[in-house]
């Protein structure tokens, strides 16, 4: 039975996940150079049309209507929100409306797919990530939104677990980032001496408090209710991201003796990922573990791991979200506790779903890579996926979109 005091929760939680997107737009905006600032920002910002469009025409019903090809995606059922009830309630949560839980899930595919953008910033054409974009949700977001969500392969067969996101958002977004990069080339002058310095540090800053206030409604509102379980997943993503923060810091301050904006902004980040698809199912305490955990592997993956492989993942998508949501993804497998949300961990004795949980990660890799793939050799077709040359030196402010974002600066 709907409960209006979930249903205005819901709303509200709804809300704290819209602003996420533009959010992640100054964030990345901020880590961006300043020619490139208006097209790293834009790359965030058109998703906010797009998926939008999509959800509505079919990515809700192919998330979460039916069930097809054995699990891997829903059907056209709810069409245009053809019988999506604004009154009744659905299969998912069953105090709120059906519409209420699409409203919520649509924020969810507004972020995904502006993460990954970050790994091209400064070099892929618009004309080939906007379309890459909204093939991306067909081909890999709204299965795997059906997979894990929607009764699909990962729920009903692995039966692994993801509180708000780890395989769904995270790992998704992140594997698609790195083969992006890696498809696109690298910056000129990557490895050879060039600097890349972030060139609004404000506006980092201010894209990570959106990002951390925005998260209270991914991870608390992903209770599906206004209840115990909602307070409980956001006092878990607090935590770790507080802790992650600091380890951060500690880490920063050890290695070159002092602290860092960026890094403490970064890490909190990093901590939120992590802390994602545990948030329901794990105890307070074990939050600690998580921020602690993962910022180490996280720095390690950026300022170690990419140097040494050399793939040029410009604002560190992979590194934050791929690395962070598996380790998030495996972590959830470990401290899982059946007294908070019924589901065993490997150190309460459960070791089902700590394999489910590692299987979970390779199907989610195997869709975003197979996805991916799919999707830039559609794009390729008709585009180029890299700017000139030129362009890129003179920067993709005015190469792909004719603005100046300072004007005052020239």
């Amino acid at each position: 039975m709907v409960n209006t005091g979930s249903i205005a929760f819901m709303i509200l939680c709804s809300t704290y996940v819209f602003i996420m997107t533009p959010g992640l737009a100054f964030f990345y905006g901020g880590l961006s150079q300043r020619k490139n600032v208006v097209n790293t920002m834009m790359m965030s910002i058109c998703i906010m049309g797009l998926a939008a469009f999509l959800w509505v025409l079919c990515g809700y019903s192919l998330s979460f209507s039916g069930d097809s090809f054995g699990g891997l995606i829903g059907d056209f059922k709810w069409w245009g929100f053809n019988g999506v009830s604004m009154t009744e309630a659905g299969p998912y949560a069953g105090e709120i409306p059906n519409a209420c839980f699409a409203w919520f899930q649509m924020m969810f595919a507004l972020i995904t797919p502006a993460l990954f953008t970050g790994a091209v910033a400064g070099r892929m054409k618009f004309k080939a990530i906007f379309p890459f974009i909204g093939l991306w949700l067909f081909l890999v977001y709204f299965p795997m939104a059906h997979m894990v969500w929607g009764k699909g392969f990962i729920d009903a067969k692995l039966h692994a677990i993801d509180f708000a996101g780890g395989n769904v958002v995270h790992i998704s977004s992140g594997i698609t980032a790195l083969i992006l990069c890696l498809l696109v080339g690298p910056r000129k002058g990557f490895r050879k001496g060039k600097n890349f310095l972030p060139h609004n540090i404000p506006f980092i800053v201010l894209g990570a408090a959106l990002l951390w206030f925005g998260w209270f409604g991914f991870n608390g509102g992903s209770a599906l209710a206004a209840n115990g379980l909602a307070i409980h997943a956001c006092f878990t993503s607090n935590t770790s991201a507080a802790t992650a923060m600091l380890t951060w810091m500690l880490i920063d301050t050890f290695k070159d003796g002092k602290p860092t904006l960026i890094g403490a902004c970064t890490g909190a980040v990093a901590g939120l990922v992590a802390i994602t698809p545990a948030a329901g199912f794990v105890p307070i305490w074990a939050s600690f573990v998580f921020g602690a955990v993962v910022t180490p592997i996280c720095y390690f993956s950026i300022s170690v791991l990419k140097q040494k492989i050399g793939y040029d993942d410009a604002l560190d998508a992979f590194s934050c979200h791929g690395v962070g949501g598996i380790v998030g993804c495996i972590l959830t497998g470990i401290f899982a506790d059946p007294a908070i949300n019924g589901q065993t961990g490997l150190i309460y004795g459960g070791s089902s779903l700590f394999i489910a949980q590692l299987l979970s990660i390779v199907v989610t890799a195997v869709v975003a890579i197979v996805g991916t793939f799919i999707a830039i050799g559609i794009v390729r077709i008709f585009t180029k996926l890299r700017v000139e040359e030129e362009e890129e030196y003179v920067g993709l402010n005015s190469s792909e979109h004719s603005e100046i974002p300072y004007p005052s600066m020239m």
